[in-house]
């Protein structure tokens, strides 16, 4: 009777512990569910402007543009978990108004389903390329038939993205590309300063002259090193596309009536051809580069301790594509691809203060409008930011943002509608709860620069009424938002 009891009781046990075994083999995981096979598919389409039309990304007189030195495209990437798709469009483009986004958004959702917090649209920020109005009806003709092309390619590039998917591997990596970084903002020496277009005094100053080296003391702001790149390949080891991000502003050196994608175009174009090896290959393989934090960022060294060197058009652009291309296959080739992996997104509108002019600073702007003309202007863009200010003291109270988060794996990217100072990208890097992440910028709008306060304080171009036109503490409420959508995806 006891040797029954003890048997019986030792039963017990057993199926305890395999309950116990099954209960926690049941808890929610991101182990891949057997029913389901990732997906990743990409596209390309052309948006080279018009001839004539007014090349931006400089203060007036703008350029004409009369050639077309690298053809502009939507390059987009397409990922399928079996349950989420999201889509990335990157646009050979200054910057996108938020209105044309919308509107692409919209055409996608009603012919594919696909909501717009699972769409990140992005531009690269070249100097070379034209402004697409935000609604039609512009008064120019060029630009309105170019918007509708605009939209319409975006819409073309998603929907064959979507069309292109095929089972696929995923993997992400990191390396380091510092010597093309360089912040451009330079601290002015205690005690003093210089002038500002609407007579105040800046303690920081964008891409100072040599003429003021000896009033300066360091660089403002640090800069991001690191370059990042998401993988997609078959199986069997095709290559499908390949997404990379750096934090580095346009390099420039475009003839002045060129239309170019700068160096984002001429990466993708090397990527192309290290990786899209098969020209037989139906769809091609597409490299994209989408931009990161990077609105106090250049690739001009100011310190003076790099060497004297004389660019032809386009060779700065093709060194710097060049290393990045390195720099993204060495990493690529140490990466660890995955099968599947749970694909997540978010997004939330915000609310921001807008900027207005003081009292002093719109009095200051009208004494400027009401100068005579030929006198002698104290600061060379005085008109144009006194013009800025009487804008902007007429603009509404506020104005809401879009904000976004992918979540790929263990991989978080968040995007910000503006142009990020790297200090802002760096902090989200560093608090996000995913393991590896990385800020496309200029994402889903077009809102200008974006300091923190500190830098709002001290001056400089990026902090001119007009120039960055939020609220001081815009950049801050913008970080903490975008964490709370990196936590909510993870």
């Amino acid at each position: 009777m006891k040797i029954r009891t003890v048997l019986f009781a030792l039963f017990l046990l057993s199926v305890q512990s395999l309950s116990a075994q099954e209960s926690s083999s049941t808890k929610p995981t991101q182990a891949q569910p057997s029913e389901t096979i990732f997906r990743a598919g990409a596209a390309t389409t052309n948006i080279t402007p018009f001839l004539d039309m007014d090349i931006v990304g400089n203060f007036a007189p703008q350029p004409i543009g009369n050639n077309v030195h690298d053809e502009l495209h939507v390059r987009c990437l397409a990922l399928d978990d079996g349950k989420t798709k999201l889509a990335f469009a990157v646009v050979d483009n200054i910057s996108m108004v938020r209105e044309v986004w919308d509107e692409a958004k919209a055409r996608i959702k009603e012919a594919t389903g696909l909501p717009p917090e699972n769409l990140m649209f992005s531009a690269i920020h070249t100097h070379s390329s034209v402004r697409v109005p935000a609604g039609a009806g512009s008064g120019n003709q060029l630009s309105d038939e170019y918007r509708a092309l605009m939209i319409s390619r975006i819409v073309d590039a998603v929907s064959m993205a979507l069309g292109n998917l095929e089972p696929a591997e995923i993997a992400w990596g990191s390396g380091q590309l510092p010597q093309h970084v360089f912040n451009r903002r330079w601290l002015v020496k205690e005690g003093d300063s210089v002038l500002s277009p609407l007579g105040e005094p800046d303690y920081a100053v964008m891409n100072p002259s040599s003429a003021l080296r000896p009033k300066l003391s360091e660089p403002a702001g640090p800069t991001n090193p690191q370059v990042y790149c998401l993988s997609v390949q078959t199986p069997e080891g095709r290559p499908i596309a390949l997404l990379a991000n750096y934090w580095l502003h346009y390099v420039g050196g475009v003839e002045r009536e060129d239309f170019s994608a700068d160096y984002f175009g001429e990466f993708c174009r090397i990527m192309e051809g290290k990786l899209g090896t098969d020209d037989t290959a139906v769809p091609p393989f597409v490299g994209i580069l989408a931009n990161g934090p990077c609105g106090d960022v250049n690739n001009v060294d100011r310190t003076g301790k790099s060497p004297a060197v004389t660019y032809k058009p386009y060779e700065k652009m093709h060194l710097v594509a060049n290393d990045l291309a390195n720099e993204v296959m060495r990493i690529r080739e140490k990466m660890k691809y995955q099968s599947w992996v749970p694909l997540r997104a978010a997004a939330e509108e915000l609310e921001l203060g807008v900027r207005h002019p003081s009292a002093e600073q719109l009095a200051y702007a009208k004494a400027v409008l009401a100068k005579p003309e030929g006198e002698k202007p104290k600061h060379r863009l005085e008109r144009h930011y006194a013009l800025n200010a009487i804008s902007m003291s007429k603009a509404e109270d506020t104005t809401t943002v879009f904000l976004q988060a992918f979540g790929i794996g263990d991989l978080g990217i968040p995007s910000i509608p503006f142009e990020v100072f790297t200090e802002t990208g760096l902090q989200i890097r560093d608090q996000s709860p995913f393991p590896d992440t990385f800020t496309i910028e200029l994402a889903n709008g077009s809102g200008g620069y974006l300091p923190t306060p500190k830098q709002i304080d001290l001056g400089g171009y990026e902090t001119w009424i007009g120039t960055n036109r939020v609220e001081r503490d815009a950049s801050e409420k913008i970080r903490d938002k975008v964490l709370d959508l990196l936590k909510k995806i993870r």
